[in-house]
């Protein structure tokens, strides 16, 4: 998780949170440290974030502007809004209060507990 002033625009932040994602292991071998496709909208149409993905040999797949529609991209982007949404419900969240930004991601990380919490025992 990576925290940026609220004047800067998401896509300054993208190269610091693909170098953020932690590696993941899927079979055998090396574990993969980056997702194989980023799906995003329109904010991040530009030549910049393209080439910051291919950078890092992750596949973009961005809605351009005035181009695509982003019904194509709800299909994917319903469950990033939905996770926001459940953060959104923790008003501590919803307005940050906490000037350090070390307590602000641990309320973050408290509040994706409870939601797996939920989730556990919705499902258990």
């Amino acid at each position: 998780m990576r925290l940026s002033p609220a004047n800067r625009h998401d896509s300054m932040m993208l190269a610091p949170a693909l170098d953020a994602v932690p590696s993941m292991r899927h079979g055998r071998g090396r574990p993969r440290k980056r997702p194989d496709k980023l799906h995003a909208d329109k904010a991040y149409d530009h030549h910049r974030c393209r080439s910051e993905c291919r950078k890092r040999r992750v596949t973009p797949r961005i809605a351009r502007r005035g181009m695509d529609s982003t019904e194509k991209l709800g299909r994917y982007r319903w469950v990033v809004e939905r996770t926001l949404a459940w953060l959104n419900r923790f008003r501590r969240l919803a307005i940050r209060y906490e000037r350090r930004a070390d307590i602000h991601e641990a309320f973050v990380i408290l509040g994706c507990a409870l939601i797996c919490l939920n989730q556990i025992r919705r499902f258990c």
